[in-house]
C-alpha cells in the first residue's frame, strides 16, 4: 500500500509558511502501515495541481491533498479533483449547517462563496471538520488511485486526519505491516567516517535500513524496519544493532529523537548518586550552564566557578600561580590543577575543567581551537587531554563541552565494566 501527500499553497512554495501538515500525515501513515515515497507542493494553481493529481494518481494507491478547501477564490483544490474524477461537487448538509450557524452566532452576513466549504466530491464519503468550516473527504475509487481531501490549516487538518481520516483509511485497507523505527545516538564520530565503518551494513541493508542524519555536534542512525509486529520488528532492529555496536560501539552514547549526550551522562550521575562540578575558563559557565538544562541536576550539582582570568584560577579553584608561570594557562597542568581544585572546594565525587583557546586570536603560542580539559573523577588520579576543534569561538566552546560529557560518559561506562 503506497501513499503521496501533496501539500497545495503557493505560501508554502514561497516559503512563507512551513509544512508541517505533510511531516504529520506521513508519521501517521507510518503508524499505518502504508508506505509513503513521495511527497510534492504545489502552488495555488488548478492546471499544475492537475498535473500533480493525475501523476500521483499513476504511481500510488493512495494521494493526500492538504489545503486549498476554504471559501477564497485561490481555494480550488476540491474542484480540481472533482474535474479529474469527472465528478460533480455536493454538498454535506451538516457541514452547511455549521457554517450557516456560526454566521448567525456572530452575526455576521454569510456571502456565497462560504456554501464552498461545504462541498465534496460525490461519491465520497465527508469528513467533519472539528475545528473549522471546510469538510473533508475520503474518495474510494475502483479504476484508480483513492483520494483524501483534507483542509490546510494545522489546527484543522490534524484533528480531522486523527479523528476522521485515519479509522477511514484502516476501515479500507486494514492494518498493513507497519515500519518501526529506533534512533542511535553517536558523539565523537563524524557522519563520514561513521558511514565509511559501517559501508558494508548500508551497502547490504534488507529487512532493516540504515539511514544518517549527521546533527549539531553529533551524529545519528535511524534503523527501520518493516514487519507485522513490534516483537518481530524488535528482532531485526536488535540484529543490526548488535553489528552496529561491533564496529563502532564506543561511539554509542544513547537512543531516542528527544535525547542529549549531556541528558544520558547526568541522569546516570544522578541514578549513581555521583555529584559533579566545573571549573571553566573558555567555555565561561557554558559547561554549568548545559548540565544545568537537565531537570534534577540539583541533586548532583552544588554548583562550580568561572575562572576567566588567570588571577581567577588561582583564587577561586587554588590553582597554584606556580603552574600559571611555569606552564601557561592552555596547558594539562592548569586543567588538571582546575578540576582538582574546583573538587576540592566543594567536595564532589567529579570535576570537569575547560581551559584554551577560544579564538579568534592565539594565546601563549598556542592557535584558536587548543583546547585542554580536566576530569577528576572519583579516586582516580586526575587527567588531562588535549582537543583540537575547528570553527569560530561558540562552535569551539560547544564543542569543549561536548567533548568533556562524553569524556566522563565514557568513564562512567568503564566503571560499570569494572564493577560487572
Amino acid at each position: 500500500m503506497q501513499a503521496e501527500i501533496i501539500a497545495v499553497g503557493t505560501e508554502i512554495l514561497l516559503g512563507q509558511i512551513t509544512n508541517t501538515n505533510s511531516t504529520h500525515i506521513a508519521q501517521g501513515l507510518a503508524e499505518l502501515g502504508i508506505d509513503s515515497y513521495y511527497q510534492t507542493v504545489v502552488g495555488d494553481n488548478p492546471a499544475r495541481l492537475a498535473t500533480v493529481i493525475e501523476i500521483a494518481a499513476q504511481r500510488n494507491d493512495l494521494v493526500i491533498l492538504s489545503g486549498g478547501l476554504g471559501p477564497t477564490k485561490d481555494d480550488l483544490t476540491k474542484q480540481t479533483l472533482a474535474a479529474y474524477l469527472n465528478v460533480p461537487l455536493v454538498e454535506d448538509p451538516a457541514a452547511m449547517q455549521v457554517i450557516t450557524d456560526r454566521f448567525t452566532q456572530t452575526q455576521q452576513t454569510m456571502t456565497a462563496n462560504n456554501r464552498l466549504q461545504a462541498l465534496y466530491p460525490a461519491g465520497a464519503t465527508p469528513l467533519t471538520n472539528h475545528n473549522g468550516l471546510a469538510v473533508g473527504a475520503f474518495y474510494q475509487s475502483p479504476d484508480s488511485a483513492d483520494f483524501l481531501l483534507l483542509p490546510g490549516p494545522p489546527r484543522e487538518m490534524t484533528m480531522m486526519f486523527d479523528t476522521e481520516a485515519k479509522p477511514q483509511l484502516q476501515a479500507a485497507y486494514g492494518q498493513q505491516a507497519q515500519i518501526y523505527s529506533r534512533v542511535l545516538r553517536f558523539f565523537g564520530i563524524g557522519e563520514s567516517q561513521l558511514v565509511t565503518e559501517l559501508k558494508t551494513l548500508i551497502d547490504d541493508q534488507q529487512a532493516v535500513t540504515i539511514a544518517p542524519y549527521a546533527k549539531t555536534n553529533e551524529v545519528t542512525l535511524r534503523l527501520s524496519a518493516q514487519a507485522a509486529t513490534q516483537a518481530e520488528a524488535t528482532v531485526a532492529l536488535d540484529t543490526v544493532e548488535a553489528q552496529i555496536k561491533a564496529q563502532v560501539g564506543d561511539y554509542l552514547y544513547g537512543y531516542g529523537d528527544d535525547n542529549s549526550l549531556v541528558a544520558v551522562v547526568i541522569n546516570t550521575m544522578i541514578k549513581r548518586q555521583l555529584s559533579i562540578t566545573g571549573a571553566e575558563s573558555l567555555t565561561a559557565g557554558l559547561f554549568q550552564s548545559t548540565i544545568g538544562g537537565v531537570p534534577g541536576v540539583s541533586a548532583i550539582f552544588p554548583g562550580g566557578f568561572v575562572t576567566y582570568a588567570n588571577a581567577a584560577k588561582h583564587q577561586l579553584v587554588n590553582v597554584p600561580q606556580a603552574t600559571i608561570d611555569h606552564d601557561g594557562v592552555v596547558s594539562e597542568a592548569t586543567a588538571i590543577a582546575m578540576a582538582d581544585g574546583a573538587r576540592q572546594q566543594l567536595a564532589t565525587d567529579t570535576a570537569l575543567s575547560f581551559t584554551g583557546v577560544a579564538g579568534p586570536d592565539a594565546l601563549e603560542g598556542q592557535p584558536a581551537g587548543t583546547v585542554w580539559i580536566g576530569l577528576a573523577y572519583r579516586d582516580q588520579p586526575t587527567e588531562g587531554r588535549l582537543y583540537h576543534f575547528a570553527g569560530d569561538r561558540q562552535r569551539i566552546r560547544e564543542r569543549s563541552v561536548m567533548a568533556g560529557l562524553d569524556w566522563l560518559r565514557r568513564k562512567l561506562v568503564a566503571d560499570t565494566a569494572i564493577k560487572k
